[in-house]
């Protein structure tokens, strides 16, 4: 088995990153049309809008299929990186493919100058969270919301670089 992380910039990546994410989590958890829109959103706003020295997203392969994806985008402010689109595929998991992406992105962003990062995820998503307390991350807001349809909690982590 070989894996691989990769600079996203194959074609078909963008558009594998929406549809993996819509279909994993339609699947997973019942999200439908909404969170696909939100994806979708997300990518064509990286894709649009490229700053190469201050954003990037990679994709991760197993045997040369795409098995995984990250981005790491501009936050809120100059200083602040957020991660985005953690997903790793169901016949991927176990193989520490989201470290790997997860620290990808951590070193990016360290690289690029942002003193702090933050994510948005949300509470089913266990075996990220874990990720993200592992590697130092801090649960700072947690918000009800029913943007998927389901009763879910929002929650916001941060790290400091």
């Amino acid at each position: 088995m070989t894996k691989l992380i990769r600079k996203l910039g194959e074609p078909g990546d963008l558009g594998w990153v929406v549809q993996a994410h819509a279909e994993i989590y339609a699947a997973e958890y019942g999200w439908g049309l909404p969170y696909e829109v939100l994806i979708a959103q997300i990518v064509a706003a990286y894709a649009t809008e490229p700053d190469a020295e201050r954003e990037a997203a990679w994709i991760a392969e197993v045997d040369g299929v795409r098995a995984g994806s990250i981005f790491c985008v501009r936050g809120p402010d100059e200083t602040t990186a957020q991660l985005r689109l953690l997903l790793v595929t169901p016949a991927a998991r176990g193989l520490g493919l989201g470290a790997e992406l997860v620290d990808t992105c951590l070193a990016f962003a360290r690289a690029a100058g942002y003193k702090r990062m933050v994510l948005w995820t949300n509470e089913p998503l266990v075996a990220a969270r874990h990720i993200y307390l592992a590697r130092g991350f801090r649960l700072t807001v947690t918000e009800p919301h029913e943007l998927w349809g389901d009763s879910l909690h929002g929650q916001t982590y941060e790290l400091d670089l």
